[in-house]
């Protein structure tokens, strides 16, 4: 398999399909619905970012976007101005944008590197407070006698640790603002989402009104929103007057404590997406370049997760382009087929290091919460109103024509053209990368396994030689199929080979049961065959089915 995201497994997620995603009913090989989109908006794009931000610190979606909405409550009471007014917008979006830079290293050190960002919350962190967190989680997962002795070389270095790990984080973070075209002063404001008003936070030290307004807002409206959603509004005021002058700015803890029901009400039962985008500030929509650059950052951001993915996304987005060049794709449909590539993996965000970067087999439970991340991928882009075909694509690039994949177990009659070229070429080029449990392949061992996953009915054929023209392996001919087979009645054959009756097939091709019959049929009088098991013994014979494939 291509890596552990590559299992085939079915995971059914809970919750509501979200708009745009890959389950269309219908959607069958056919053209997809290609509807003029808006465009987007540089606010609407960093909105859906911030949702993968939430999960990347163990938070539900559409947590900073209420952080981001409590932020403004504070600023219109303090009768901020526009212009920072929109730099507190974009600082409560982004704040944390840094964090899955430095999750390698966190998961290295603590394990679950989300489970760790999620108890970061419920501390005062400095001092004795964040030290127990780190301890806590230092050599989770490993046996006592490891643990003790890891924790002891851990309590000698956790100073310089986690100053590394804020640095990272920071200097990620004014990376990311600098890419997406923000504010010139959003970099320097992101570098303080780690200071204190005392002074005691990472990585320089500052304190008091040193720290930009923008984040000393950003830092309360983010610990409340936790806090309210979790304990209540008590609950909030009161971690707000406990932190008031250590990490908190007293005048705005001040104002939160005095008006606090006034200042969140409704906060939790309104839709937050289109209350934020309502409060951002004024802009026109990007041009297609613009749009481009942000998603390009957006990809390469995620990617970052790991070190083992670092540049996948935009090898996945020019392979597939070409590829959908190669097909004969649309001009409209090979841009979201190269934008999609650069943003299939944002769902990454939302699953701990500890099972991308682990070198072993993945347990039951690793592998049903890895294989949620292309639903996420699919959730994220889709609120976008400009991105309901780039979601569709990325939300179904893990997804295999015989319901294999994953997260929703389509098949051949769900997917079309575009999601098969997206899942071939991130097939292949994960084929190419290693990863913490097997070395990478080289291109021609690549291209082996990338077409005996389409001769195993699992990758589309046509898909799959695109790919590979677009990687610069050479056509090969088509070869005939022995005894005048179609391609169709190669599928059914296959399926046939796996034990399936003609209901089955027909369910699995999303065809008729008498069409499947027929196809049977024909296959019985073309191959000389007069049952199951002789069919099957034709198919291995001629090499059109390897049950070591399967």
């Amino acid at each position: 398999m291509a890596d552990h995201g590559s299992g085939v497994a079915k995971g059914q997620p809970s919750g509501p399909v979200p708009e745009g995603s890959a389950a269309r009913s219908g959607a069958g090989q056919g053209a997809p619905d290609h509807r003029v989109e808006p465009a987007a908006r540089r606010s609407e794009m960093l909105a859906a970012l911030s949702l993968a931000i939430d999960l990347g610190l163990g938070q539900p979606m559409e947590h900073m976007l209420r952080a981001t909405l409590l932020g403004l409550r504070i600023a219109d009471t303090l009768g901020i101005p526009e212009q920072p007014r929109g730099r507190i917008f974009y600082a409560n979006l982004l704040a944390w944008i840094g964090c899955h830079a430095d999750s390698h290293e966190l998961a290295a050190l603590f394990g679950d590197d989300i489970a760790f960002r999620a108890d970061y919350y419920f501390i005062d962190a400095h001092g004795l407070p964040m030290l127990s967190l780190m301890l806590r989680h230092t050599g989770t997962g490993l046996p006592l006698l490891q643990r003790t002795v890891r924790r002891s070389q851990f309590a000698a270095t956790a100073t310089t640790a986690v100053r590394a790990l804020i640095s990272s984080h920071c200097t990620s973070a004014g990376r990311l603002a600098d890419r997406v075209g923000l504010d010139a002063e959003l970099p320097g404001i992101l570098r303080h989402t780690f200071e204190r008003w005392d002074g005691r936070g990472l990585p320089a030290g500052v304190s008091g009104v040193d720290i930009p307004v923008e984040m000393r807002i950003a830092q309360l409206a983010d610990t409340v929103e936790v806090f309210l959603r979790n304990a209540g509004l008590d609950a909030a005021v009161g971690i707000v007057r406990e932190r008031r002058g250590t990490q908190f700015d007293p005048e705005l803890a001040d104002v939160f404590c005095a008006r606090a029901a006034g200042l969140t009400e409704g906060l939790l039962a309104l839709d937050p997406w289109p209350a934020a985008l309502a409060a951002a500030p004024a802009e026109s929509a990007l041009t297609a370049a613009e749009l481009d650059g942000v998603l390009a950052a957006m990809g390469d951001f995620a990617d970052l997760k790991s070190p083992w993915t670092a540049g996948h996304s935009r090898q996945v987005s020019a392979l597939a382009a070409q590829a959908a060049v190669h097909q004969g794709c649309s001009s409209a449909e090979v841009l979201a087929v190269r934008r999609a590539g650069w943003v299939h993996d944002l769902g990454r965000m939302g699953v701990s290091n500890g099972i991308w970067d682990k070198p072993g087999p993945l347990s039951a439970v690793d592998r049903e919460r890895l294989q949620l991340y292309p639903f996420l991928s699919g959730r994220i882009l889709g609120r976008v109103p400009g991105m309901h075909r780039v979601a569709e694509l990325a939300g179904a690039h893990r997804e295999r024509l015989d319901g294999s994949g994953y997260p929703r177990g389509l098949g051949a009659g769900e997917l079309d053209p575009g999601q098969c070229i997206l899942a071939a070429a991130d097939a292949y080029q994960s084929m190419l990368e290693p990863r913490p449990h097997r070395p990478g392949l080289l291109p021609a061992d690549a291209a082996g396994r990338l077409r005996a996953e389409s001769g195993a009915g699992r990758l589309a054929g046509a898909a799959v030689d695109s790919v590979l023209a677009a990687a610069g392996f050479k056509e090969a001919r088509r070869r005939s199929l022995p005894s005048s087979l179609t391609a169709r009645e190669l599928e059914v054959l296959r399926l046939l080979c796996r034990g399936m009756d003609n209901k089955s097939i027909a369910a699995a091709l999303v065809i008729a049961p008498k069409t499947a019959r027929n196809h049977v049929e024909h296959i019985y009088v073309k191959t000389g065959a007069s049952n199951r098991v002789t069919a099957t013994l034709f198919a291995l014979d001629a090499g059109l089915w390897d049950r070591a494939a399967e």
